[in-house]
Parts: C-alpha cells; sequence; structure tokens
C-alpha cells in the first residue's frame, strides 16, 4: 500500500504552515517542506520558515537541512523527499 501524500500549495504567508501542522497531528505525520529556500540553513529570513516552536511540535524535513554552499538541485530533492515519504 502506498502511503498518503498531502500537498499543500499557497503564497507566502497564506497559512500552509498552520494547516499542515494541524494534519500532521492529526494523521500522527510529519511535514516535508517542497520549499527550494526553507532547506537551506542560511536562509531563515525571506522564506517564512516556520517558527522554533512550530518546529518541535512534529518532525519536519528538509528545512534548514542543507547549506547555499552545496545546493540542492531538484533530482536531488525528490530521492530525499521520496525515501522520507517511504519510511513513514
Amino acid at each position: 500500500m502506498r502511503p498518503l501524500l498531502v500537498v499543500i500549495l499557497g503564497p507566502t504567508a497564506s497559512g500552509k504552515t498552520s494547516v499542515a501542522l494541524q494534519l500532521a497531528k492529526a494523521f500522527d505525520t510529519s511535514i516535508i517542506s517542497a520549499d527550494s529556500r526553507q532547506v537551506y540553513k542560511e536562509l531563515p529570513i525571506g522564506s517564512a520558515q516556520p517558527s522554533d516552536e512550530e518546529l518541535k511540535t512534529v518532525s519536519h524535513y528538509l528545512i534548514s537541512s542543507h547549506t547555499i554552499n552545496d545546493p540542492l538541485d531538484a533530482a536531488s530533492y525528490a530521492r530525499e523527499a521520496r525515501r522520507l515519504i517511504e519510511k513513514e
């Protein structure tokens, strides 16, 4: 059986994080960020990363997980995201 994958889309500051946290708690699961900037440790401002408190409520992946000195391309992101989804 394939895992359920819920994708939440919308512009910055539209409430995606709040909805994602509610769903992750309800389904007892984690959040995998698909934001191309949130993945970088050096870009916390301007990318609307979840707060430290929000990050503590459920497991988050691909947020501040890479450095801009070692860019993450789309193919590498897809491999990492697939591995995380299959792990859940």
